[in-house]
């Protein structure tokens, strides 16, 4: 196999072994919570910054109307707050509440949970070299980004 090949299969393997890993433990985190992958993917787009139900639903790949209808049960669940702009009443702000950011960081939690698992059996020598190999890896897909946008 070619060094290029290699590279190629082996970060393609890493990727799909920590995405299964870390979606494993979040989608688990999502279901005893009781939320549907929508209702978390709002609630992580409003915590980016949301810029309203329109994006929100562009994002999560419903209508504006099926995005109206989860925010609305997120409204009264107590998960985010709704409420139109000072500057132009027809927008409406939409942000989370204590409760919405704490299911935020508690599913962020689950999600890396088995990290901790990982790295226990890790030498220190180990964890040295991956953490080199992570930072250069992160250093040249920021300049990726930089020079071509991610397609949508």
């Amino acid at each position: 196999m070619q060094v290029e090949d290699e590279f190629t299969e082996t970060l393609r393997i890493f990727m799909e072994t920590f995405m299964r890993r870390s979606m494993r433990n979040f989608l688990l985190y999502a279901k005893e919570k009781g939320f549907s992958m929508s209702q978390i993917g709002a609630l992580f787009h409003i915590y980016r910054g949301s810029g309203g139900v329109t994006d929100i639903g562009d994002d999560l790949g419903v209508t504006s109307a099926a995005a109206s209808q989860m925010l609305e049960r997120l409204v009264q669940q107590g998960f985010i707050l709704r409420s139109e702009s000072p500057q132009d009443r027809r927008v409406k702000q939409i942000i989370l509440t204590d409760k919405g950011r704490q299911i935020i960081r508690e599913s962020m939690v689950a999600r890396e949970g088995w990290l901790e698992g990982l790295e226990t059996t890790l030498s220190e020598a180990e964890k040295e070299k991956i953490t080199g190999a992570i930072k250069l890896l992160i250093d040249k897909a920021t300049q990726l980004d930089e020079r071509q946008p991610i397609a949508k």
